[in-house]
């Protein structure tokens, strides 16, 4: 879970759906729909308009915490032959 920090859906939270790592973006449930015109196929034999999530760059959201407020996210080395791990800055929680 995500909330979205800046743009047109700011301050809504949304589910991450897919990650484009080469671009820097995310595909988040519900957050900047785009109308997207399609011919007709054997999944839309009609054809039309139809609605769809477009992708959102990854600086402009935020994890939630435990809690469900947002949160930025650290790196810290728990011990020397471990690799770091993310943690949450407001609560300093494990993000797994």
């Amino acid at each position: 879970m995500v909330y979205v920090n800046s743009g047109e859906d700011k301050g809504k939270t949304g589910r991450v759906l897919k990650v484009l790592v080469k671009e820097g973006r995310a595909i988040v449930e519900g957050i900047n729909m785009v109308s997207k015109s399609t011919k007709p196929n054997a999944k839309n034999p009609q054809g039309g308009i139809v609605k769809q999530e477009a992708s959102i760059h990854l600086s402009n959201l935020n994890p939630l915490d435990a809690s469900g407020k947002p949160t930025r996210v650290g790196r810290r080395k728990v011990s020397a032959d471990k690799p770091s791990v993310r943690y949450a800055k407001t609560t300093g929680e494990e993000i797994k």
